[in-house]
């Protein structure tokens, strides 16, 4: 059974952010989501109106794939570099209230839970979820390629 170890993060996140934004009504976008950067490194805020669902979806992959993750993980994360002009550039961690905000959310839609002091792992709903959408990506890509049926 493929899991999302075998499958392109992107079409993944992307398919996950739709089921997310489709059938999930505990995930949904702060009033504040609109006007608010994703981290001091960005410049401005996101150009994609979902991009909420995006992020819900990214962190539920991260926590599957590096889990149990706390915050401050998935903010280094989320960071980059801080362009400071001629200066040389710096890291800087992603928005906390975001990272902190989307596990609530997914802990509220049962698809994580918290595991104590070591952070937040995925449930049997939420990795059910990840590995059925894992399965029809590659039975898609399957029809693309052909040779991929062997993996």
């Amino acid at each position: 059974m493929p899991t999302p170890y075998d499958v392109p993060a992107n079409l993944l996140i992307q398919r996950l952010a739709q089921y997310l934004k489709d059938e999930v009504d505990q995930i949904r976008p702060p009033t504040w989501a609109s006007v608010v950067k994703t981290s001091s490194h960005a410049q401005r805020i996101p150009q994609n109106a979902d991009w909420w669902f995006t992020r819900c979806a990214s962190v539920l992959r991260k926590v599957y794939l590096k889990g149990p993750l706390g915050i401050q993980r998935l903010r280094a994360e989320y960071g980059g570099r801080k362009d400071r002009g001629v200066r040389p550039e710096h890291a800087r961690k992603g928005g906390g209230a975001i990272i902190r905000k989307t596990l609530q959310q997914l802990e509220e839609a049962k698809l994580t839970k918290s595991s104590g002091n070591q952070g937040r792992v995925v449930t049997k709903q939420g990795r059910s979820l990840l590995d059925r959408l894992s399965t029809e990506i590659k039975k898609e890509l399957e029809k693309q390629l052909p040779e991929l049926k062997k993996y």
